[in-house]
């Protein structure tokens, strides 16, 4: 069985990226303070509790998801703005985009009699329409309880990157995310994994339950999802800090993606704004454009550097 790499959640930004560059996914132990967790947990399990079990073989009968976290718990919203985290999305998200945003933030709870999930790829939440040389997507799962083989620690296939979408991993290429309570696992849209089975006996009162908080982030100009903009309204964002509502999405994710005009009646409002207008924050340059003029040159710029790198790569013309 490969053994994931386990890393101290103060590790050098470079470091952890190296790993999850050539292994698509590592832990970062003792991230979270055992208090930090338990005042967390409280605070979410009576949306867990309340919670139905899943309603097919993928979302597991014995398995509950809970979501709208960012709206309804303020004690996760310091992980979704984690800059450990975020310094691994600037390396593998920014390349191909301008903006990332968040994916999904949900608990997951695999409780006893689940069997394993399906081994998967998170990428194909946009079926296996995008090239594997695109990376859409960086996961992130907050272990709130001991993750051990026999309460359903994630299943990971380190190295399958570069697998083909139809690869089957064989028994001896699948490891066990186990961690201590406070650990993240951290891994790509790419690499292959699934929920693992919960083979523990159930005393009835929780105690055996594998609870794990799924923070992901994916390209600006993908489609996220949960759909934040009803997970996470405009009232709601309204009360967040600016950064964490534009990682919610509350923020144009390039020049022309994502403004939109107020319904109003004729003349009582804007035409095009961007989406933190509907937070009482936008910019004055950019009503009426479609992201203001900081926002197109900031993309005219990208462009020609990526133009210019281009060009430098050329072979040199011969005489």
């Amino acid at each position: 069985m490969p053994q994931l790499t386990h890393l101290p959640a103060d590790a050098p930004a470079d470091d952890v990226f190296a790993v999850l560059a050539r292994d698509g996914a590592l832990i970062l132990d003792d991230a979270l303070p055992a208090a930090a967790v338990d005042a967390l947990v409280a605070e979410l399990k009576p949306y867990v509790d309340a919670t139905p079990p899943g309603r097919d073989s993928f979302t597991g009968a014995r398995t509950t998801r809970t979501g709208a976290l960012v709206a309804r718990s303020p004690r996760i919203r310091p992980l979704v703005m984690d800059p450990r985290i975020l310094a691994q999305c600037d390396a593998l998200l920014k390349p191909n985009c301008h903006r990332y945003h968040l994916h999904l933030a949900q608990l997951i709870r695999i409780m006893p009699g689940q069997p394993g999930q399906a081994i998967h790829r998170d990428r194909w939440a946009w079926g296996q329409h995008l090239p594997l040389a695109i990376e859409p997507q960086l996961n992130t799962i907050w272990a709130l309880t001991d993750f051990t083989e026999a309460n359903g620690a994630t299943q990971v296939c380190p190295g399958s990157q570069a697998w083909p979408d139809d690869r089957v991993a064989a028994p001896e290429e699948i490891g066990r995310a186990t961690m201590r309570k406070g650990s993240v696992l951290v891994y790509t849209g790419t690499v292959f994994h699934a929920g693992g089975a919960n083979v523990l006996d159930d005393p009835g009162d929780g105690g055996a339950d594998r609870w794990g908080l799924n923070i992901t982030y994916s390209l600006g100009w993908l489609r996220q999802e949960e759909n934040m903009y009803l997970s996470c309204p405009p009232q709601v964002a309204a009360g967040l800090e600016p950064e964490l509502a534009a990682l919610v999405g509350y923020a144009m994710s390039n020049y022309a993606l994502g403004y939109y005009t107020p319904p109003l009646p004729p003349g009582e409002g804007p035409e095009t704004v961007p989406p933190e207008y509907a937070l009482g924050g936008a910019q004055a340059d950019a009503e009426g454009s479609l992201g203001g003029a900081e926002l197109l040159d900031a993309v005219r710029a990208a462009a020609r550097k990526r133009r210019e790198a281009a060009e430098a790569l050329k072979p040199p013309a011969t005489a």
